[in-house]
């Protein structure tokens, strides 16, 4: 089972990036939860997760900026960040789980220019 992060890059603070996680190497659903993300010298954080019937939570410091969203027809799970400011910069990575086991994709590098 693979989570297949994409979608990061460079871009001027203001900005915006969109990011999406798929699944693949597995006919089962993965039950993609959200995102974290994880700047230089600092610990992995959570970035906005996402339950089976929808409902959002988002770190204090993307609320209104990023918006985390699945489609669950395509077992893919998206990042709409918006506004991005240089303190964005980070690995991104996606994660899922599926019968107690959790998944992490390979992260997605996000890196904002001021």
């Amino acid at each position: 089972v693979q989570l297949q992060a994409s979608g990061g890059g460079l871009v001027q603070a203001g900005g915006f990036l969109r990011l999406s996680c798929a699944v693949s190497g597995t006919t089962f659903s993965i039950n993609l939860v959200g995102w974290y993300r994880q700047a230089p010298g600092k610990q992995r954080e959570l970035v906005a997760t996402i339950t089976s019937g929808g409902n959002m939570n988002y770190a204090d410091s993307v609320k209104g900026r990023f918006t985390i969203s699945r489609d669950n027809a395509k077992n893919t799970m998206y990042l709409q960040m918006n506004s991005l400011k240089p303190e964005d910069t980070a690995v991104y990575y996606c994660k899922g789980d599926r019968a107690a086991v959790t998944y992490w994709g390979q992260g997605t590098l996000v890196t904002v220019s001021s």
